[in-house]
């Protein structure tokens, strides 16, 4: 998995620069950057396929790919921040992460710009490049700077958001929006941030996250509770006295949603 991520991060690293030039023409870079998503894609699936030909494949490109053993799937997000790639702002990452049996194995996140590669696997612990990572000590939501992804046009999960984002603000000490979901689940995984919400998402953006809280001794669930994320798109991540207050707070500001 980490291979797979550096070899496609060259391409991505070369297209970015290519893709902050086009930024100066009115030759709708969009197009540029879905087919740097797409070679990206399609370097992960390669390589992954030489290690593993039978595993299956969950991917935003390419959709579902079932494979000759049913227990194993990879679930592929290759440019995480497509909008940020696209604007030319430093902020995307290679998701990828190891489905077994429907239980979330393993996850690498690879953000090619600072070069930090964070990594897990089921009950070996989460690390950012050789560094043990642990989820942020802090207990007072007042304290605390957290992170989400504003719903916007064409997205899921409006319903509740601006509640829930007025009672956050009310409480917290800070609240950031990067617009990178796995970037924001690895953050929180390495102590940067004390908590992270969002809704509306797809099972390639928040799998490996997921393996890398977990690994780093914080809580994943759906935002009102519930363990369905991958389904649901739902995730709140913390430590585990943190996430109870937010969401307690969450459940305070639209329980309906």
């Amino acid at each position: 998995m980490i291979a797979a991520a550096r070899k496609a991060a060259r391409g991505l690293l070369h297209d970015f620069g290519e893709v902050e030039q086009l930024q100066v023409s009115l030759k709708g870079p969009a197009d540029f950057v879905s087919t740097a998503d797409r070679r990206a894609e399609e370097t992960i699936r390669r390589e992954l396929k030489k290690a593993r030909p039978n595993y299956g494949f969950l991917l935003e490109e390419r959709g579902a790919e079932e494979g000759k053993d049913s227990s194993n799937c990879w679930l592929v997000d290759p440019l995480d921040g497509t909008t940020n790639f696209l604007h030319g702002i430093p902020q995307f990452c290679i998701s990828i992460a190891l489905e077994r049996d429907s239980r979330l194995l393993a996850g690498v996140i690879y953000d090619p710009v600072r070069d930090e590669m964070f990594w897990a696997e089921d009950g070996g612990g989460a690390y950012m490049n050789e560094t043990r990572m642990r989820v942020a000590a802090r207990r007072d939501p007042q304290d605390a700077v957290v992170v989400t992804g504003i719903p916007h046009r064409g997205r899921r999960g409006k319903e509740g958001y601006q509640e829930q984002l007025h009672a956050i603000m009310e409480t917290v000490s800070g609240v950031r929006r990067f617009g990178s979901a796995a970037l924001d689940l690895a953050w929180v995984a390495a102590g940067r941030f004390d908590g992270y919400w969002e809704q509306g998402l797809s099972p390639w953006d928040i799998a490996a996250g997921i393996v890398l809280v977990r690994e780093a001794g914080g809580i994943a669930s759906e935002v009102h509770g519930g363990s369905a994320m991958l389904k649901s798109g739902s995730v709140l991540c913390a430590n585990p006295v943190m996430h109870g207050q937010l969401a307690e707070i969450f459940k305070r500001a639209a329980p309906t949603v």
